[in-house]
């Protein structure tokens, strides 16, 4: 799919009804998805959680998820649990334009720093990480046991508000 063919982009709250899609985009972007069940719990029952997908028209104007995110706001923090691009739709800015929006929602709650675990190995992740200031703050050894690679521990403070809208906007 063309980058041109990404019209009418609406970044929303995640639904029971959008679970399977979303599960479903976790599976081909993760070596350790979560299960079903934990979205749907996140959705429905996590008063910390924070749940977006974004929606794209795709090339026969059907409305397609193409990305999703999981944060926690817990008092003045925001927590990356997850967050995904399908694969058909990556390097076109969704997760990118998906962080900015779900970290500005944060930070009118009160959030005012985020914080987040990504593989060491996974670059591209740390990449969009870093566009937005986020700093490796520390290290998680054998964090993911798939593998046992590390995490890489990643803190943004303050959140960058100018930055947030700007990227949002793009």
């Amino acid at each position: 799919m063309d980058k041109k063919h990404l019209q009418n982009t609406l970044i929303r709250p995640m639904t029971l009804e959008d679970v399977a899609v979303v599960h479903q985009i976790d599976l081909l972007s993760f070596s350790t998805p979560w299960p079903e069940r934990s979205y749907k719990f996140e959705v429905s029952h996590n008063e910390a959680a924070r749940c977006w997908v974004v929606e794209v028209n795709n090339e026969n104007g059907q409305s397609q998820i193409a990305a999703m995110a999981v944060l926690w706001v817990i008092v003045d923090e925001v927590h990356i649990a997850t967050l995904a691009v399908h694969p058909d739709f990556r390097e076109r800015g969704l997760g990118k334009r998906l962080l900015a929006h779900a970290l500005l929602v944060a930070s009118k709650e009160g959030a005012c720093k985020a914080f987040l675990e990504v593989r060491a190995g996974n670059f591209t992740a740390q990449n969009l990480y870093k566009d937005f200031g986020f700093e490796v703050s520390g290290v998680r050894s054998r964090y993911y046991r798939d593998n046992m690679e590390d995490a890489l521990l990643m803190t943004l403070e303050p959140l960058p508000i100018e930055l947030l809208e700007k990227i949002e906007k793009a």
